[in-house]
């Protein structure tokens, strides 16, 4: 029984770290679509650069701060609920440990145990560690390993960062007749490789997801560069 939490605790703690991989890899998928659609609108009005890396750069720094914000304030609820949840499991571990033994053991038993296993190992569990045991089965919360709001919302910042600072420089290093043209291209190589690892780490159909990536990223683009042409030719 030792071998069998010890290995759900090594799971469990590799679905955390691909699930903040794949948070990562769709943060610096956000930045490279969102500054992308920006810089190729402006380009699209403009072409002085000073213009597209002043608007690249506001992008760049609101939308990474935003998403740190938006992660942080998320995370944080989620951090609040787990140790809500497992204040009310000790409460209740203190108050009726009868009633909470039995709720081990059913649990263990809809995992596969017999009757009587489940109820050796709920009671090993429950001398070993009762909150721990009951978080982990009842719950899926590790106490050790509760969600860092601070850990999300620099991850969320750095990969947005990153992602955007792609279409940042593209549009601004080129010169300017390849400026267009080096962007998109840019944009749609690195959203093939998003997409594709998105899906990799997800255990999905590559191909629909970077078909999906691609096609997104593109009408967002073209969307935001016909919008600054007409307000370009417009004298807006």
């Amino acid at each position: 029984m030792t071998e069998s939490v010890h290995s759900e605790a090594h799971g469990g703690g590799l679905g955390a770290r691909l699930n903040w991989l794949r948070a990562s890899v769709l943060g610096a998928n956000d930045g490279i679509v969102s500054t992308a659609g920006l810089v190729v609108g402006v380009a699209g009005a403009t072409h002085e650069r000073a213009a597209l890396l002043t608007a690249g750069l506001a992008g760049l720094l609101a939308g990474s701060m935003s998403m740190a914000a938006g992660e942080y304030v998320s995370v944080s609820t989620q951090r609040d609920s787990e140790k809500a949840a497992l204040a009310q499991e000790k409460r209740e571990l203190r108050e009726r440990p009868e009633a909470e033994l039995e709720e081990l053991t059913e649990l263990l038993e809809q995992r596969g145990l017999s009757r009587d296993v489940a109820r050796e190992a709920a009671v090993q569990l429950t001398k070993r560690d009762a909150l721990r045991a009951h978080a982990r089965v009842e719950l899926g919360i590790d106490p050790d390993q509760l969600t860092n709001p601070w850990h999300a919302a620099w991850a969320s910042f750095v990969a947005f960062t990153v992602g955007a600072l792609l279409p940042l420089l593209a549009v601004v290093l080129p010169p300017e007749a390849w400026r267009l043209g080096v962007t998109v291209a840019s944009v749609l190589a690195a959203l093939v490789l998003t997409g594709w690892s998105s899906a990799r780490l997800g255990a999905a159909e590559p191909s629909r997801a970077v078909l999906r990536n691609v096609a997104g990223g593109a009408l967002a683009m073209g969307i935001t560069y016909a919008a600054g042409t007409l307000l370009g030719a417009a004298g807006v």
